[in-house]
């Protein structure tokens, strides 16, 4: 478990950095901030998806994952609640100007921020790392509070790239980055219990549909940032708990 606490705090503190350093840095250095942020998506999605394919037992599964995700999102309109929350058109422009617009979602807003945030949850918490880490960690002698364990090798590699990866995204979003660190302690402590309850953790089948998915919704965001498509990943995020579900009743029928 002082794994994930490390994990945790390294976000905490790569976001402060980040949103400290953020009003200090130029537009067109944000710019850069973004398209760099934008690329990393779409690599690691395709790295955490792609590998995992040729391993799935049910190759269809992940379409069908994203397809009743979409629907079950796009009907509780997931995104739409969030766009909400965004600074409206004014409706009281003075005569002759034209009404001020809604803040690009690129640069503020409650849109950019959000997607933002849902990006970084993805990235910190899609992986193997953050998913095999706490596991492992939870099956050590120590249960993972020994500082030198070897089973939290995995958690402290992921800490260090979470940090730098929480830093850039700070600079790029601001504050709200530091609401992810919460979302990994859970995403994480839930496999730490899993593994120290159950012994043999998450069956493999479902962390590899989960990495199939988070990935593609890690790509996602990626085109989002980038602008090239907004693909609405908010409203996806429910296809993360199709494989759990159908692996849940694959083992109880």
């Amino acid at each position: 478990m002082l794994g994930t606490i490390i994990n945790t705090c390294a976000i905490l503190m790569g976001s402060t950095f980040g949103a400290l350093v953020r009003s200090g840095i130029g537009r067109k250095y944000k710019k850069v901030l973004f398209d760099g942020l934008g690329l990393c998506c779409l690599v690691l999605g395709m790295n955490a998806s792609l590998p995992n394919m040729a391993r799935s037992e049910v190759p269809v599964l992940f379409i069908i994952s994203l397809a009743i995700g979409g629907l079950v999102g796009t009907k509780l309109n997931l995104a739409g609640r969030v766009s909400r929350l965004s600074p409206k058109t004014s409706a009281a422009s003075p005569p002759g100007k034209k009404p001020r617009q809604r803040i690009s979602p690129m640069w503020g807003g409650i849109d950019g921020a959000v997607q933002g945030l849902v990006t970084g949850c993805l990235l910190y918490c899609i992986g193997t790392f953050s998913i095999v880490g706490p596991v492992l960690s939870a099956l050590s002698p120590t249960c993972g509070w020994a500082w030198d364990e070897p089973a939290n090798t995995f958690l402290y590699t992921n800490a260090t790239l979470d940090f730098v990866s929480s830093a850039v995204l700070a600079a790029s979003f601001g504050w709200i980055m530091l609401l992810a660190a919460p979302v990994l302690f859970c995403w994480q402590g839930i496999f730490y219990f899993i593994g120290y309850f159950l012994g043999d953790g998450m069956p493999e089948p479902m962390r590899v549909e989960l990495s199939i998915v988070g990935g593609v919704l890690i790509l996602s965001s990626g085109l989002s940032i980038l602008g090239i498509k907004n693909c609405k990943t908010i409203n996806l995020l429910p296809s993360l708990l199709v494989p759990v579900l159908f692996y849940l009743l694959k083992m109880l029928f």
